[in-house]
């Protein structure tokens, strides 16, 4: 799928002074604030099954990543997309807790990545969100020739014979998932386009020190 992992920003309700040293970045008229960029790091970390990072360098991994969710957020907003109940990230959030040897194991996880499970949940469902609009904005413009697929087998096989693999699947037994590499290629190569065209038609600003 595409790996663009995306969740909402919220534009926190707090007196001016406070708001202030929180912001971390800006997109027009919304705001990132240092506290949601630090639940992005550790609820990523939480789903990759990595020990979260709060080094500069993923912390503006995170913001570039929360900046699209803002745009996408927008973009959403402006079609008027409908959205999924939040009950549609349930199925998820209890895959990711059966692999615990109980709720109380999972709780106490969650506890040491530093979120809720509100928090898990929220994230999830976006996850979801995301990828329904993506489907629903970009697959359906998508046109995959024989041609394409055949290519794009051509490339797999050189990069599979590259790599030492000597069991390598004719055409016909690869065929679908080759098309389906294809789709998912330029389905991420059209919403990067989209993403770039709006960063154009906003002011997007970085505070200083905001990422130390």
């Amino acid at each position: 799928m595409c790996s663009r992992i995306l969740i909402f920003v919220a534009i926190a309700l707090a007196a001016p002074a406070e708001i202030i040293d929180r912001i971390a970045v800006s997109v027009g008229t919304q705001v990132i604030t240092t506290d949601q960029i630090d639940e992005e790091v550790r609820v990523t970390a939480f789903l990759n099954h990595t020990e979260p990072k709060l080094t500069v360098e993923e912390k503006k991994k995170a913001a570039e990543r929360l900046i699209e969710q803002t745009l996408i957020k927008e973009g959403m907003e402006y079609s008027h997309y409908p959205l999924p109940t939040l009950a549609d990230a349930e199925p998820m959030v209890k895959l990711r807790e059966d692999e615990y040897p109980g709720r109380a194991a999972f709780l106490a996880d969650l506890s040491r990545y530093g979120i809720t499970e509100e928090e898990l949940r929220q994230h999830v469902w976006w996850q979801i969100t995301l990828l329904k609009f993506i489907d629903d904005r970009f697959r359906p413009a998508i046109q995959v020739s024989n041609a394409d697929v055949e290519q794009h087998y051509r490339e797999q096989v050189q990069k599979w014979r590259e790599e030492g693999v000597t069991s390598i699947p004719a055409l016909a037994e690869s065929r679908t998932a080759m098309e389906q590499a294809v789709i998912e290629e330029r389905v991420d190569n059209a919403l990067g386009r989209w993403l770039g065209d709006a960063r154009t038609r906003v002011d997007i600003r970085f505070r200083d020190g905001a990422f130390q």
